[in-house]
């Protein structure tokens, strides 16, 4: 009895002097690199670093959708190439991607699709050269692997947010925009729309715990992430504000990545925890399961920093754009995310 009361009581001092250690985020000078803001007659390539494009008819909307943000679109060499379900062979899919890093007359990068395949292709790529032409490279899903290796490898901010193949609505649009085009430092904030309720039912905020905290902004595709810990292409994850989400995952899967972010190390050295959505997540029926929030009440809650479920992130229509890389100060009480510093050069 006096053994298990004093294990209890020793879990309880290191967890409190884990928390009490964990060192508040120096907010300074931005310390990434930051590309140039895209502008209405820029040029951008359309690339497919991960699954395979499916039809011409698809491109042709992400071209028109392009176009409509006023850009110019220049096709990857690779785009239409298929093999199996990856987007071609992996040194294909790396030089299209190399191709328009080292193309001066391309301003920014958009992968049309996710899928899977965007790891295979990191060994591929000259980081030096993508240090000295930093540029917009946007996506999320499988393309969180490219977002996550090139800030790790060359400092740039990389930008969680649409595909080409997502719906360009006006509250995705807006961020885009604001973010990327106008370089404005944003507070992103669910829509609040009740709609034909009494009270807002849909893209609630759902605190896990309440407070404020400032860090790193890092993050994607959770599955992604736990498959990338343990290599040379993870950013360190001291002072972040680590963002997830992901879609299609059984919640034992949830709880088995986020355990193993907890075993890494990862967790411990975060200032804030922002789970987006997990599209199609469901415990199913019975109580053959958890449910996704008892997993994060049983893996955030405890560690005591802000934290909340329900952001505009994920396998969703409308979604916030993410700098991974820049800094920003969160709320979780209210559910904002507010850039403390433009995340391109404007």
């Amino acid at each position: 009895m006096e053994r298990r009361y004093f294990l209890k009581m020793a879990g309880v001092s290191s967890l409190a002097l884990g928390l009490a250690a964990r060192p508040r985020f120096d907010v300074g000078k931005p310390k990434a690199t930051r590309p140039k803001r895209l502008q209405p007659g820029d040029r951008v390539a359309l690339v497919s670093p991960s699954g395979a494009t499916a039809t011409r008819f698809e491109v042709q909307l992400v071209k028109e959708s392009m176009e409509a943000l006023g850009f110019q679109v220049k096709m990857g060499t690779h785009l239409f190439d298929r093999y199996g379900y990856l987007g071609g062979r992996d040194e294909d899919r790396a030089a299209d991607l190399m191709a328009q890093f080292a193309d001066s007359s391309v301003a920014g990068i958009v992968a049309v699709r996710g899928g899977w395949g965007c790891a295979r292709i990191l060994p591929l790529l000259d980081y030096e050269l993508i240090r000295r032409n930093p540029k917009v490279l946007i996506g999320y899903s499988d393309i969180t692997a490219l977002l996550l290796a090139l800030h790790a490898r060359t400092r740039l901010i990389t930008f969680h947010g649409p595909i080409g193949l997502d719906p360009w609505n006006s509250f995705t649009v807006r961020y885009f925009r604001k973010i990327i085009m106008d370089g404005e430092a944003v507070t992103m904030e669910n829509p609040a729309e009740v709609g034909d309720h009494l009270t807002q039912v849909d893209n609630r905020v759902q605190t896990i715990v309440p407070g404020k905290a400032s860090g790193i902004l890092l993050g994607g595709c959770l599955s992604i992430i736990s498959a990338l810990l343990g290599t040379e292409y993870v950013p360190a994850w001291k002072g972040s504000i680590l963002f997830v989400e992901d879609v299609n995952e059984e919640i034992y899967r949830v709880d088995r990545m986020l355990t193993h972010l907890r075993l890494a190390g990862v967790l411990a050295q975060i200032q804030a925890f922002i789970f987006g959505r997990c599209t199609d997540c469901n415990p199913g029926e019975g109580y053959g399961s958890l449910t996704l929030e008892q997993v994060l009440d049983d893996h955030i809650k405890p560690l005591g920093v802000p934290a909340w479920y329900g952001a505009m992130i994920g396998h969703i229509p409308m979604k916030f754009t993410i700098p991974i890389g820049g800094e920003a100060e969160v709320d979780a009480e209210k559910g904002t995310i507010q850039l403390l510093h433009p995340a391109v050069v404007v």
